[in-house]
């Protein structure tokens, strides 16, 4: 347990917690000191879950602890429950908000922004990527369209979920006229059900790749394509889709099989020609430690929000280029989480590439968060102001919807 305060060190004073009912996966936190200054945190899914670890098993370890003791508290924090390598599990999730929190905490006492505080600009720009998920995606409708679905209309311009499925070629060139040269998609996600994943038909084959042949068509191969796969296949089926898009030289293929078995992902890489990435579901060093000995990865990717938080992410991307492999990290998950990205990926010398949703950052995460990463030709610039850059928007704090917990002394 951290020790107390001695008079002369800060202290942790207060934790809140916030679900909206407009954003129901996504989990606010932020962390308060005795001198004023507060560090943000966020993490998804099962939100009401992770609040009540934070504030009952957390929460009694962190009041009155001193903030600056980064990994004796991540240590310490991270025993208080069962991880496991699904990085669904509450305390993981839990642990990452508050690390992220303690992160902005830090960096903002010192005056700098986050990157610096972790070591420093890698690079003057971030490479982004397009996530194709559009508005109907996760938050505002859960759920997977389908070509045909009558019952949807776009809502705005950046619907790509349904345009992958329906006009490939054409969000194809609307990315590139924003700057993006690299797009992610999961037109096989429809065929699952089916089979619960276990085979896929040649006609659904061809109907997956259909939306890689109008890229190429559109806009050749002046745009790189991600297939996201999902966790959702059995080995052979994995391998069969993926041979499938070969000729299409896909940039990666992304959790082609569930993260249980190592080895069965290791045998998908050995199967196939273009790299393999993950994994956005796997949590904390010793998991992925394991992934890159069996070499089963070409490219590492993680959720700062789900992993460890940036304690954790920054310790797998280190152990990842002693690999010489690349990270990638995800986001697909609220603003908050993808500050945080942005400022880690800055930093880190084997960042490949850094994900976003244009959908998200033309709307929802507006609503939430003072200030968002600017991004200009598809490249993002470092955040400016001390920590991660951003708050929570007064509007959304006054919100009567907001619910609001708080453990203090």
């Amino acid at each position: 347990m951290p020790r107390r305060s001695n008079g002369r060190q800060r202290r942790i004073a207060k934790i809140e917690t916030f679900i909206h009912p407009e954003y129901p996966k996504v989990l606010f936190v932020r962390v308060h000191d005795d001198h004023g200054l507060v560090g943000l945190g966020e993490t998804s899914f099962g939100p009401e879950t992770v609040q009540q670890w934070i504030h009952t098993e957390a929460a009694p370890y962190l009041i009155g602890a001193d903030p600056g003791r980064l990994d004796q508290i991540w240590k310490e924090i991270n025993r208080l429950g069962i991880i496991t390598t699904r990085a669904r599990g509450a305390e993981i999730r839990g642990v990452s908000a508050l690390d992220m929190a303690l992160w902005d905490l830090y960096a903002r006492r010192t005056g700098e922004p986050l990157y610096q505080v972790l070591g420093g600009l890698s690079r003057d720009r971030l490479r982004m990527y397009n996530t194709c998920a559009g508005y109907s995606y996760g938050v505002n409708r859960p759920g997977f369209l389908k070509p045909g679905d009558v019952d949807y209309r776009p809502d705005g311009p950046y619907e790509d979920q349904h345009a992958f499925l329906t006009d490939a070629g054409a969000l194809a060139e609307s990315l590139l006229s924003e700057g993006f040269t690299a797009m992610k998609i999961w037109p096989f996600d429809q065929f699952v059900s089916k089979s619960n994943g276990q085979s896929i038909h040649p006609e659904d084959v061809e109907a997956g790749v259909e939306p890689f042949r109008k890229i190429r068509k559109a806009v050749g191969d002046r745009i790189e394509i991600a297939l996201e796969m999902h966790c959702m296949w059995n080995l052979p089926s994995a391998i069969q889709i993926a041979r499938a898009v070969e000729p299409f030289k896909p940039m990666w293929y992304e959790d082609p099989v569930p993260m249980d078995n190592v080895d069965a992902l290791a045998q998908f890489r050995q199967a196939v020609r273009y790299p393999v990435t993950a994994s956005e579901t796997v949590s904390t060093r010793w998991h992925f430690r394991e992934m890159f000995e069996r070499r089963a990865v070409d490219i590492c990717m993680f959720d700062i929000s789900w992993v460890g938080g940036i304690s954790e992410a920054k310790r797998v991307s280190t152990m990842a280029e002693t690999y010489h492999l690349p990270t990638a990290p995800h986001d697909c998950v609220g603003p908050v989480t993808f500050m945080f990205s942005v400022h880690l990926s800055l930093n880190m010398p084997n960042t490949f590439i850094q994900e976003t949703v244009r959908a998200y950052n033309a709307t929802w995460y507006r609503n939430i968060v003072t200030k968002q990463p600017v991004i200009e030709k598809g490249f993002a610039c470092p955040p400016e102001g001390a920590g991660i850059g951003t708050e929570l928007k007064p509007s959304f704090l006054k919100d009567r919807r907001l619910a609001v917990q708080e453990s203090s002394k």
